[in-house]
């Protein structure tokens, strides 16, 4: 693994923002999940509730990015690092993915992404700070709650809607491996008040995110 300088680490983090939040990320080419599907024709109120689904899960993208940023820039150990930054990689393709169906959609991401980016950051940079195993089992929390929501969507999405399906069940695929491997190795069950705390910010961020 490559030792970078501090300067180095700094240009890294602010290219990582910058793309986050103006939807370039770096992604791995993985197959976008709804290429070989065909689209729908949408009842006008059906596009509109599932734009605002894909742009609360894109949102949720970028905040994970700031996370991982965050956890990765405080991590102690190197093993831990390079798991973050694997993860990390992932779900770039996810912000990707979601980014395109909001486009194939005719709307578009939400306003509130820095605000999401800068908070996540700062969370992510004090759950690595706290030590690796609250570290990952932060992680691991945050990709089970992403799951909830991703069952969530699921279910509202219209059953006529295969292309956005396909999207969020490859991203939750992906979420729920992020977890197992962050409890594999040594992830530390988080308190209950910990866990509601993350669940009340995640509705604070949701309610908003579906219109703006």
């Amino acid at each position: 693994m490559r030792d970078y300088t501090p300067i180095d680490t700094l240009l890294i983090n602010i290219d990582t923002a910058l793309r986050t939040v103006a939807g370039k990320p770096i992604v791995t080419h993985r197959a976008y999940p709804a290429k070989k599907i065909d689209d729908c024709e949408f009842k006008d109120e059906d596009r509109k509730h599932v734009a605002g689904l894909m742009r609360i899960n894109h949102s949720g993208e970028v905040s994970a990015q700031a996370l991982y940023q965050g956890q990765a820039m405080t991590a102690r150990n190197n093993e831990v690092r390079e798991k973050l930054e694997q993860a990390a990689m992932e779900e770039n393709d996810h912000l990707a993915w979601t980014e395109a169906r909001l486009h194939e959609l005719g709307d578009r991401t939400s306003y509130l992404n820095p605000i999401w980016y800068a908070g996540s950051l700062a969370i992510g940079a004090f759950a690595g700070a706290m030590g690796d195993k609250w570290n990952l089992g932060f992680l691991a929390e945050t990709e089970h709650q992403v799951v909830e929501h991703l069952d969530e969507h699921l279910k509202e999405i219209p059953k006529y809607d295969q292309r956005s399906r396909a999207i969020l069940e490859q991203m939750k695929i992906d979420e729920a491996k992020h977890a197992t491997t962050a409890l594999d190795h040594g992830g530390a069950e988080l308190p209950e008040p910990v866990k509601g705390l993350m669940s009340l910010m995640s509705k604070v961020m949701t309610k908003t995110t579906y219109r703006l």
